[in-house]
């Protein structure tokens, strides 16, 4: 159950988005991209709304990959494990994507791992479908994960213009997840405390960490399959109906 909070800080309190995220759903549902029984119900309360959505068992990403995080994390079991999160990961984007939606927000956080090595996407409020009016204007989700395109876009445009995040930023967005919480470093280095524009223009100019400095341990497959991910042009990076294919034939 997700209710907006009255009392969050101005600008923070997310009755429209909720709302937003109940319609991304009847869409995404109706175009066969999420399941019908994701959606429970949702409504309105006397100071904003209220969303139900179907509980999934499974632990945030971060947690669930604390052990590969390690040098413990180098052992056979793991490597399939690790492999089969992003398989299933790239599966559920592969859904979305072929309905002509991008999930816009792909992130550690909004994704749960399951007891089986699944991984399951959540939060839709700012998806990006091929109906464009009536919505929020999208200017991003947790910078950590945007990707480069997206960067430049919101650096270069007005706060109040939406942009239109396309199926090659979830990709971005679940390579930089994946490096993220494999290696337990941001795979674009810069300062906690300085302002979103500099972290921004860090991603659109192409800063980034390197992979073999940071990683916990050498997994050469998974390690081509994060890079493929962040190319840096949308159109250097694979699908994920590809992504699937390349995981499939690595497994």
């Amino acid at each position: 159950m997700k209710a907006n909070s009255p009392e969050a800080a101005p600008g923070r309190d997310k009755a429209a988005e909720m709302a937003q995220e109940d319609r991304h759903l009847l869409a995404l549902a109706d175009a066969g991209a999420v399941s019908p029984g994701y959606r429970v119900d949702a409504g309105a309360w006397e100071r904003g709304r209220w969303l139900a959505v179907r509980w999934i068992d499974g632990a945030p990403l971060w947690n669930a990959t604390a052990l590969a995080r390690g040098p413990e994390g180098d052992r056979p079991s793991v490597r399939p494990w690790l492999l089969g999160i992003a398989r299933t990961w790239a599966g559920r984007l592969e859904r979305l994507h072929a309905a002509g939606w991008a999930h816009a927000d792909v992130q550690p956080t909004n994704t749960l791992i399951t007891r089986d090595g699944r991984a399951a996407l959540l939060d839709f409020a700012l998806s990006c479908g091929p109906e464009m009016t009536s919505r929020l204007p999208y200017r991003g989700a947790l910078t950590h994960t945007t990707a480069p395109e997206i960067a430049d876009a919101l650096l270069t445009t007005p706060a109040d213009t939406h942009i239109q995040a396309r199926p090659p930023a979830d990709i971005w967005g679940l390579g930089a997840s994946l490096f993220w919480c494999w290696t337990g470093y941001r795979p674009v280095p810069y300062a906690d405390d300085i302002p979103r524009a500099d972290k921004l223009r860090a991603i659109a100019g192409g800063r980034r960490l390197q992979l073999e400095d940071a990683r916990p341990w050498s997994f050469p497959v998974f390690e081509e399959i994060i890079a493929a991910c962040m190319a840096p042009a949308p159109d250097e990076r694979p699908t994920a109906d590809d992504l699937v294919a390349i995981i499939e034939a690595a497994q």
